[in-house]
């Protein structure tokens, strides 16, 4: 099976846009919880089944990704381990090796990150997991730079806060 990576800054739908927002507002949920503030959203057939936000630190859990969060929330609601063929995430932050991994695994037909991440990322940025084809039995599609400003806006207003704190 070949993957396709979908150029950068190709027009996101509004049903696109609808999903990262809801995707924003997880990452919000994960700020009022002192995490860092990343948000996801699976989506199949038009409709959320499953959603989460960082919280390695609340859950006293290191995989408490966004990504990983949601994942659980999905399976869980369709009672399977895989995910349907139609299943596109809608993250905040681009995806790190630990959740490019799980996606695999779990068959994500598409992932659609806001930002991404230059030092943690996999899929476009400090890794690109993906460009090995033929390595892995899944792959899937990319894109990149759904509501990007507001994402990227979050995290950077999330990190100035945290830095004025631990100046105090």
């Amino acid at each position: 099976m070949s993957f396709e990576v979908i150029p950068e800054r190709y027009p996101f739908t509004t049903d696109d846009e609808k999903w990262m927002h809801l995707a924003l507002e997880q990452a919000s949920f994960a700020e009022m919880h002192g995490e860092i503030p990343v948000g996801a959203v699976i989506v199949s057939q038009n409709r959320v089944i499953g959603v989460g936000y960082n919280a390695p630190i609340t859950l006293h859990d290191p995989t408490a990704h966004a990504e990983i969060v949601a994942l659980r929330d999905a399976c869980a609601r369709i009672q399977n381990y895989r995910l349907p063929d139609d299943a596109v995430l809608y993250v905040t932050l681009e995806p790190c090796t630990m959740c490019v991994g799980a996606l695999v695994h779990a068959r994500i037909q598409k992932v659609i990150f806001a930002a991404s991440e230059p030092k943690a990322g996999s899929l476009l940025s400090a890794r690109q997991l993906l460009s090995n084809n033929g390595y892995y039995n899944h792959v899937f599609e990319y894109q990149h730079g759904c509501l990007e400003r507001q994402a990227s806006a979050l995290l950077r207003a999330f990190f100035k806060k945290r830095r004025a704190q631990k100046k105090q």
